[in-house]
């Protein structure tokens, strides 16, 4: 990398090796910003989506060949969105969206131009918050671009601008634990902030020439393919794959009203498995189908690919990597009709039980494995309905469903504010379409999971002082939302505990969902001590199989 301390415009190059270098500094520190989560508990991942939103850029990024930052920021941001996933991440798609709209018009900028579209991008991000928090990632994007902004000028260099922007940055995490109360009393910085200081002093590093070493690619790979698989003798069963971004073009159509339907319903007529979306005015497709060079000229009378690819499906079906969790669980050949249902679910066990309530899909995910939202945009496509109810479970991952909600445009998407899996339990448990009409259901659903209670018992991966509960590293912790209750150092005396806590008694139903640790000793142990202190109680079990937490325990 050469140094450009002393420039003061930048091109599309510079751009890409500035925002490649932010994502490797943060790649290289995506531990240290998983572990800042306030609550100790495994599988901390805001570092993880934060990492996997801005790699999802990348691709896209480097493979724009115009020396343009308009073009460049534009095809980075549009990777993001599709990717972002987690709170912190989708904010951070908003960031780089934001900053890409400032650049429009500009295959070069100044110093005052990339300082104006850092303020934008901070702009867009607090609207796509419905109620934004300071002390949290927010705030740290905002206080350190708008310091940048004021003492940046016509003679202030890029390493000028840079070294105010880091500087001001670490100055607003450091007080972000004065702002937000959990913060201090967990005594961390936010985890959304450190992850945006990483990527700027990675960013910082590349404008002074350094390059940050981080393992591995930024981007990730694609599977090494075995074209043995697929020789002179072999039949086409399964198709071909075949994905594109259609860049809409105003002299054969009109690009900004274009009806993205016109393209799916075609596509329904050569293929299955569709996906096809609108950003702006360029359309992500995917299909599966025998025919793909129909699908290329169908899409050619509105426009031209910035994107294509093709790939053979028979060598796909024959490659398997065991070592990824599958993102989505589907029902096969689902008819349309006017309801859906899609939910958030972990552990076999559970999302097994989710689909015997009626579930059409269950995305596979939780605490450290957050959808995207591009999966949402599939799973609502998959699902195949006029109306489709969403249910994310976790606080973290309901902004990228509502982001998936706006972009969704085939079917009426309503997400209901669920934060665990003992709401979607209880809507799932009562659901009834009978009424016919879509706001009576959705009041019914939220009726339904305002008396539900749900606590979580995992193990602490740190010492900690939270709501008056002394947490020994090492210990299990019992926890309802973001309220810590109880810690002790045995499994089931936690979830005794917990249960205490959460006023069983009063209670007429208790659901267990046993995590994949949790021996039949301890379930029996469990159910013994429910038997005999709360013999009013009703009991069912689940051997869900979830990954982070030992118990999920659902009181009604």
């Amino acid at each position: 990398m050469v140094d450009n301390s002393n420039v003061k415009k930048i091109d599309g190059e510079l751009f890409s090796d500035i925002v490649e270098n932010g994502a490797r500094n943060l790649k290289a520190n995506i531990q240290e910003v998983n572990d800042l989560n306030v609550f100790p508990i495994p599988d901390g991942d805001t570092g993880d989506n934060m990492y996997m939103t801005i790699s999802g850029g990348i691709g896209p990024l480097k493979k724009e060949t115009e020396n343009s930052v308009e073009k460049k920021a534009k095809a980075l941001a549009d990777g993001m969105l599709l990717n972002a996933r987690g709170n912190s991440g989708v904010i951070l798609s908003q960031l780089f969206a934001g900053m890409a709209k400032a650049l429009e018009g500009h295959p070069t900028v100044t110093t005052e131009e990339l300082a104006n579209a850092f303020n934008m991008g901070v702009k867009q991000a607090y609207t796509a918050v419905a109620q934004p928090v300071e002390g949290t990632i927010l705030t740290v994007a905002r206080e350190s671009a708008d310091v940048a902004k004021r003492n940046t000028n016509e003679a202030t260099t890029l390493g000028d601008y840079f070294d105010t922007y880091v500087k001001e940055m670490e100055k607003s995490l450091d007080h972000t634990p004065e702002l937000l109360p959990v913060l201090k009393e967990a005594d961390v910085i936010d985890s959304g902030g450190a992850g945006l200081l990483y990527i700027a002093k990675g960013m910082k590093s590349a404008v002074a020439g350094q390059e940050i070493k981080a393992d591995g690619n930024v981007e990730s790979k694609g599977d090494d393919i075995d074209f043995s698989k697929f020789t002179a003798d072999s039949e086409m069963v399964y198709g071909y794959c075949t994905e594109c971004l259609l860049q809409l073009q105003n002299s054969k159509t009109n690009a900004e009203e274009f009806d993205v339907n016109t393209i799916i319903e075609f596509l329904n007529t050569i293929g299955d498995s569709i996906v096809a979306f609108k950003t702006g005015t360029v359309i992500k497709l995917h299909v599966h189908t025998m025919t793909p060079y129909k699908v290329l000229q169908f899409c050619q009378q509105y426009g031209e690919f910035l994107k294509i690819k093709i790939e053979n499906m028979t060598l796909q079906h024959n490659e398997t990597v065991k070592e990824e969790k599958p993102k989505k669980k589907k029902k096969r050949n689902v008819s349309h009709r006017k309801f859906g249902l899609v939910t958030v679910g972990t552990g076999e066990g559970l999302i097994e039980a989710f689909y015997g309530m009626g579930a059409d899909i269950v995305i596979d995910g939780g605490q450290g494995n957050n959808p995207s939202i591009e999966t949402f945009i599939e799973a609502f496509d998959d699902c195949n309905a006029d109306v489709i109810f969403v249910l994310p479970n976790n606080s973290n991952i309901i902004m990228a469903a509502k982001q998936a909600k706006e972009m969704y445009t085939k079917s009426d998407i309503r997400v209901l504010p669920t934060k665990n899996f003992g709401q979607a339990y209880s809507i799932l448990s009562m659901l009834d379409y009978s009424a016919d009409d879509a706001d009576e259901i959705e009041k019914t659903m939220i009726a339904d999971m305002a008396d539900i209670v749900t606590g979580m018992v995992t193990t602490s991966i740190r010492s900690a002082n939270i709501d008056g509960v002394e947490i020994t590293n090492g210990n299990y912790i019992g926890f309802t939302n973001k309220t810590m209750l109880v810690s002790h150092e045995d499994k089931v005396s936690t979830a005794t505990a917990l249960l205490e806590k959460l006023k069983i008694e009063e209670k007429s139903f208790l659901i267990a969902v046993y995590g994949k640790d949790v021996t039949d000793d301890e379930k029996q142990r469990t159910e013994k001590i429910v038997a005999t202190q709360f013999p009013n109680v009703e009991f069912y079990s689940i051997n869900g199989g979830q990954d982070v937490y030992d118990y999920i325990l659902i009181l009604e």
